[in-house]
């Protein structure tokens, strides 16, 4: 998928170009900006420390880098993968100046290892400032009405691989069912790439009995179902047009991708 080692300045994709969720990224780090300058001020570095923790294995880990491996490792030079490469340097950047304070020789060695040199040092670097147009309240309220959907869509297939109907998500194609406000909402992005599923349909119905349901979201259900078609041998997921494009056994986004 291509190293960070040699992505530059002029690689970077300007943030108003950006997919929401790598925009929803960038407020995040806008947010995350202010705690750890504000901590660091305090020298509340147990703070500092847990809020970077948090953000990296809820919003990175858990949502963001397992949404996009996909795009990562299987598109080709779309401005969806430059985005995310574009967001993983910011990342670098930013979590390595953050944590250099306290994971001294940690962020010194990860540092070096992508800027060589002998006068090269994160403790040489500032923290990088923000601009001010990353932060997006609208955007994050959005997207928090879509994790939280996803939410309920990811403890349905959950039960499903527990017990054994699916090895993967990307081997379902669920029905979620939800008000129509949020359905307008969910029409926006690709809710089935957010779900890591082959293929998802919104529903404005009324849920049937027996839907799969979280307690503290009653007004989300889900329904499972088996995704159609053939597995494609390049990102995994399973579609009906498999096996029908010039390059055997992809679907058309790899077929694409491998030109």
């Amino acid at each position: 998928m291509g190293s960070l080692a040699d992505f530059t300045e002029n690689d970077r994709v300007p943030a108003d170009e950006m997919p929401e969720l790598e925009r929803w990224v960038l407020h995040r780090l806008a947010e995350l900006d202010e705690k750890v300058r504000e901590g660091y001020a305090k020298y509340d570095f147990q703070g500092v420390f847990q809020a970077v923790f948090t953000f990296a294995t809820v919003d990175l880990s858990a949502f963001y880098f397992d949404i996009r491996k996909d795009a990562l490792y299987c598109d080709g030079d779309t401005l969806r993968r430059r985005s995310a490469r574009t967001v993983l340097d910011i990342l670098f950047h930013r979590l390595t100046k953050w944590l250099a304070p306290m994971l001294t020789f940690t962020m010194e060695e990860v540092w070096l290892e992508r800027f060589t040199g002998e006068d090269s040092s994160v403790h040489l670097e500032d923290f990088t400032e923000t601009p001010p147009a990353w932060r997006d309240d609208a955007l994050a309220a959005k997207w928090a009405e879509v994790r939280k959907v996803r939410r309920v869509v990811t403890g349905a297939l959950e039960v499903e691989r527990t017990a054994k109907v699916i090895g993967a998500s990307l081997e379902a194609a669920p029905t979620v069912y939800v008000s129509d406000d949020t359905a307008k909402v969910l029409e926006t992005v690709s809710f089935d790439d957010l779900c890591i599923t082959s293929g998802i349909t919104v529903s404005t119905d009324a849920a049937p009995d027996g839907a799969f349901r979280l307690d503290d979201v009653a007004d989300v259900a889900v329904v499972f179902a088996r995704a159609d078609g053939e597995k494609c041998q390049r990102c995994w997921k399973i579609l009906p047009d498999v096996g029908s494009h010039a390059h055997a056994g992809v679907c058309g986004r790899c077929n694409d991708a491998l030109g």
